[in-house]
């Protein structure tokens, strides 16, 4: 937490430069929405209700769109070959760029096609459940490439000049990672020196893992514009590809993703002219963070076309099976894998539509804790249901889609699915950075409020005078967190649903309770019990993927919606009490002796 808020003298110095670099990036507004008053302890259910519907003309438009694009994917892509060849063909690249894939949500003024985040998501669900080459293509060109940064950020110029281009088929990348540096940029090498006229930057450096670099035009760079005061400030620049001294070291190449643009990327002296500063000087960091937003939506939403992929190859393998004398599907443990595929598809789902529509409504939203939950419960689902489908159909779902055909079967693509999809849970934001992220911003109230008291570099007075302001509040605050009070739940919600949401709403004042008992048990050091922020952020996710389901269940008003959502409910209320038990009872701290036994 920024230098006023947390302690960092005991800290080393690549600890406090990487948390001070990070803070400074943050969105400082305070939490707002729906899973912000999840975690508070007070569940504003009118929030949700009624679930945001995608207005007629707009669903309209995107349905027209995903028609063709459904089309084209189906009769003019061939995700096997793709995988296969460890190549896209050039006229897939094409035809993608006729259909205006490229720039989905790039505005029409500039040659795109001017779809909603609601559109572009369901896009990605479309193309998540058919090939991920093609998804991580258009994603990281759409989500994390130029198009995303320069619609937030960028200048009347900077979009006059690229986004037509991008728009129009041009491939863009978003270089950050290094050899050294994943989640850590404090710790980046690459440097962007200002000439004396200050007209254009030199950057020198090398950057690992760029998806789309080897196909890219241009790059958006991050790279260190150290100052006296900011010596690890990092900003944000637009690097053509062509420019002298760009050099592509390598192609790298993975488990899946094997038609994956992915490469080592060497900047040796590149001359950048200033007016391709993304922002401004320093908030290189800034613009990726908030970039990141909402493209880990992309993410979630392909996942929720895996999920229904999955679904349809399980279902149909299960009614077709025979096992000692009925169908698998009639067999419990095999079932108890369809309703979680289902009801996961559902759930994702929901997150994604909610959150899409929440920046639809206002391009400035604050959704920095539902995408985030959308991103890590949706990637952790969508592995757990790949897997979950090759566990039901055996040795057919590990052997691949082009053995199968061979042999006259069914070709289902679940060994290459598992492994494209494997990545899901790692790149923009692993769950684990997810996890640290999510509790970061939900503890914010918190330390905006107290943690002043525990700065040992301040006064001792103002210290007291900030603790005892503190314990004001916290007396009426956590008072309120046990009474049993719901709001905005609608009247004529089924029975079942409206117990769950009660549920939800005890559980959300048990978890802000929880997380004030952390936050005074642990002070300053709760940032060192990871597994523990994890389990509360768990919890918090829970709580919200079922209120949303909910949400989406009544407004559709069909009875197997409702069967999903109860499910969905019931489920994750047991998960919610399991990570309640284990926040007091799981051997944490013994795990992390034996670890650092064995390291050792």
């Amino acid at each position: 937490m920024s230098d006023s808020i947390i302690d960092t003298s005991k800290m080393s110095e690549g600890q406090r430069a990487a948390l001070e670099l990070a803070e400074s990036s943050r969105d400082t507004r305070e939490l707002s929405g729906f899973a912000a008053s999840i975690f508070d302890g007070i569940a504003d259910f009118s929030l949700i209700f009624p679930f945001p519907v995608q207005p007629a003309d707009e669903k309209r438009e995107g349905d027209a769109y995903l028609q063709k694009l459904q089309s084209f994917l189906e009769n003019q892509t061939d995700p096997d070959a793709i995988d296969r060849e460890g190549e896209i063909p050039d006229e897939v690249l094409d035809g993608l760029a006729k259909l205006g894939a490229f720039g989905i949500k790039i505005p029409k003024k500039f040659g795109g096609l001017g779809l909603s985040q609601t559109n572009y998501s369901r896009a990605a669900m479309l193309l998540g459940g058919h090939c991920g080459n093609l998804t991580a293509l258009l994603s990281a060109h759409q989500s994390i490439g130029l198009p995303q940064p320069l619609l937030v950020f960028g200048t009347d110029e900077q979009k006059e000049k690229y986004l037509p281009k991008c728009a129009a088929g041009g491939i863009s990348a978003f270089a950050l990672t290094e050899k050294n540096v994943g989640s850590d940029p404090a710790r980046m090498s690459t440097t962007a020196v200002a000439s004396e006229d200050g007209a254009h930057y030199i950057i020198n450096g090398e950057k690992l893992w760029c998806t789309n670099g080897l196909k890219a035009f241009a790059i958006v760079v991050m790279a260190r514009t150290p100052t006296k005061e900011k010596p690890h400030a990092t900003s944000a620049f637009i690097v053509e590809t062509d420019s002298p001294g760009v050099e592509i070291v390598t192609r790298c190449h993975f488990m899946g993703l094997k038609a994956l643009y992915n490469g080592v990327i060497r900047f040796t002296n590149v001359k950048v002219p200033a007016c391709n500063l993304v922002a401004a000087e320093g908030k290189g960091l800034k613009v990726a963070l908030t970039t990141l937003n909402t493209g880990r939506l992309t993410l979630p939403a392909a996942c929720v076309g895996l999920l229904d992929r999955c679904l349809n190859m399980a279902t149909a393998w299960s009614r077709e099976r025979e096992q000692w004398g009925q169908a698998i599907g009639k067999h419990a443990a095999i079932a108890g894998k369809i309703a979680d595929l289902a009801a996961d598809a559902f759930a994702t789902e929901s997150l994604v539509l909610y959150t899409s529509a929440l920046v639809d409504l206002d391009k400035k939203a604050d959704i920095r804790i539902e995408a985030a939950i959308a991103k890590l419960w949706g990637t952790e689902a969508g592995w757990r249901g790949v897997d979950a489908t090759m566990q039901i159909k055996g040795g057919r779902g590990y052997e691949t889609a082009d053995s199968l055909r061979q042999r006259g079967e069914t070709p289902d693509p679940i060994e290459r699915l598992l492994r494209d999809s494997r990545i899901n849970t790692i790149f923009e934001g692993s769950t684990e950075i997810m996890h640290l992220f999510i509790a970061r911003e939900a503890l914010d109230p918190h330390l905006r409020r107290g943690a002043a008291a525990l700065d040992t570099r301040k006064p001792a007075a103002e210290r007291l005078e900030t603790a005892m302001r503190a314990g004001l509040f916290y007396a009426l605050w956590y008072s309120k967190r046990w009474i049993p009070l719901t709001s905005g739940i609608p009247g004529d919600l089924d029975s079942e649903l409206k117990t769950c949401l009660r549920e939800v709403a005890s559980l959300s004042r048990k978890l802000s309770r929880t997380m004030l008992h952390s936050m005074a048990r642990y002070g300053p050091k709760l940032d060192r019990q990871q597994l523990l922020l994890g389990r509360l952020v768990d919890i918090g996710a829970e709580l919200l993927t079922i209120s949303l389901s909910v949400s989406r269940a009544h407004a559709l008003g069909d009875e197997r919606s409702r069967d999903l959502a109860r499910y969905i409910g019931k489920r994750g209320i047991q998960r919610c009490r399991q990570l309640f038990d284990a926040t007091s009872h799981a051997p944490d701290s013994t795990g992390y002796k034996l670890a650092q036994s064995l390291l050792q």
